[in-house]
């Protein structure tokens, strides 16, 4: 099968860089019953940043705003989802490079039962022309 590749929007929030933070914010959006597509989190200086990518983005804007959660976006990135295989992000990085366009940075996990996923950003100038390379819906 094929790789699925869609751009998606995706919003994030800084918090302490410090134990407890990032579970706190998963629970409130598991307590509103949200979904996400994808979550990744990495410090950031002496803070922590976390992305999130959400099925419904008003739900998700609506809890986010409950818990009086500060968030930057939306912002626009790439999932990818296909079978996991040896070099399964070769061809797209390669695709992208030949275009000259620089990853800003991509995350990638193999799913277990031989699927895999990733997130990759490039610099919103070039959001477009990536989104025709790789044909993302």
């Amino acid at each position: 099968m094929a790789d699925s590749i869609q751009r998606v929007q995706y919003f994030y929030t800084e918090l302490s860089d410090k134990p407890g933070e990032g579970a706190k914010v998963l629970s409130m959006l598991k307590e509103e019953g949200i979904n996400l597509l994808a979550c990744s989190g990495f410090p950031k200086g002496r803070r922590a940043q976390l992305d999130f990518v959400p099925v419904d983005q008003a739900a998700f804007k609506a809890a986010a705003k409950k818990a009086k959660l500060k968030l930057v976006g939306p912002k626009t990135g790439f999932l990818i989802q296909g079978d996991d295989r040896v070099g399964a992000l070769t061809d797209i990085l390669t695709r992208l490079a030949q275009a000259k366009i620089n990853v800003t940075a991509v995350g990638a996990v193999s799913a277990g039962v031989g699927r895999y996923g990733a997130l990759l950003w490039v610099k919103p100038r070039d959001v477009n022309k990536a989104a025709q390379i790789l044909g993302a819906t």
